[in-house]
């Protein structure tokens, strides 16, 4: 099995057409710095690109997918332009996972957090381990949600049950979660990786072009996700511009 690693994340090819993505910073709960952004989409592209990858497994090592933004490397941006520069890099992130030609099943461990939770989102087949959690704390801490989930959350759950998830910031259970619709299935968390496999390896088995198609229709079919991502955007970069928001990561 050969090993790609970049400065935060672990990219393995696992056999059969399969590669395992793990984010790699579990001394802080995968949480998301620069480096990490960076690193996700650049895995995502080279897996993408990798002609004997046919499904990528994405997971945490250690306790967390991902406890999402890193508050202690936070740093109040000093234009507009950087923290445009900053939130064009998360969302980059996100389209190197979603319109992404190869499938790309969830293992979801532990907590996903504001953008943990919106790459969890971003799965084609999120499989939740049966102990993991998830909430969004963006409009408690004066920001805006990224990851296309204004398009998503909708589409899966409703509109009124996406405004409760991402205005009121509750934590649900994984339990919760496939009961809404959010995550696909939920398994005892000694079965999570290889319940992913398994599911990898059926989807490995498929013709990749029919799947690579499937999954570029359906997905720009249902969602307008290049819209909601530069709405998003500019709602986020306004709430990276407030003072107001890096006290509230600070004290968070």
């Amino acid at each position: 099995m050969t090993m790609t690693s970049y400065q935060t994340v672990l990219s393995q090819d696992d056999g059969d057409g399969v590669r395992i993505i793990t984010l790699n910073r579990p001394g802080s709960l995968n949480a998301m710095n620069r480096q990490l952004i960076d690193d996700v989409a650049h895995a995502f592209d080279d897996a993408n690109a990798d002609d004997a990858t046919r499904v990528i497994i994405f997971t945490g090592a250690g306790r967390a997918f991902c406890a999402g933004d890193d508050r202690r490397e936070h740093v109040h941006p000093e234009t507009e332009a950087k923290a445009r520069e900053l939130v064009d890099a998360i969302q980059a992130a996100t389209c190197s996972i979603v319109l992404g030609a190869k499938p790309v099943v969830g293992a979801i461990n532990g907590w996903a957090v504001g953008g943990g939770f919106e790459w969890a989102i971003n799965c084609d087949f999120p499989i939740w381990a049966e102990s993991a959690r998830g909430f969004f704390p963006e409009v408690s801490l004066n920001l805006f949600v990224t990851g296309a989930v204004t398009s998503f959350l909708p589409m899966l759950i409703g509109m009124n049950k996406a405004k409760e998830m991402l205005m009121l910031g509750e934590r649900y259970e994984a339990a919760q979660l496939v009961e809404m619709g959010v995550a696909w299935k939920a398994v005892p968390d000694a079965d999570l990786m290889n319940e992913a496999r398994q599911v990898a390896g059926k989807l490995s088995a498929l013709p990749p072009k029919s799947i690579t198609a499937m999954k570029r229709v359906l997905n720009s079919s249902a969602l307008d996700i290049e819209a909601a991502l530069q709405r998003e955007t500019d709602a986020t970069v306004a709430g990276f511009l407030d003072p107001h928001t890096t006290k509230l990561l600070q004290d968070f």
